[in-house]
């Protein structure tokens, strides 16, 4: 539970440093986000999800 609540820490700190950084981007983003088909974005959220799994997987094998 530690390490989640710290992953989910880690992922707000990152955010908040990219919404501070390039705010204008992220706007930008966030408008392509919302007029994107949901079908790729299913996808696409699948896979940085699986990714993730795999990331937290090998980083606790080796």
């Amino acid at each position: 539970m530690k390490d989640l609540l710290a992953a989910l820490g880690l992922m707000l700190a990152i955010e908040g440093l990219c919404l501070a950084a390039f705010p204008v981007a992220w706007r930008k983003a966030m408008r392509a986000v919302l007029h994107a088909p949901e079908t790729p974005m299913r996808i696409v959220g699948l896979v940085v999800g699986a990714l993730g799994v795999l990331v937290v997987f090998l980083v606790r094998t080796f």
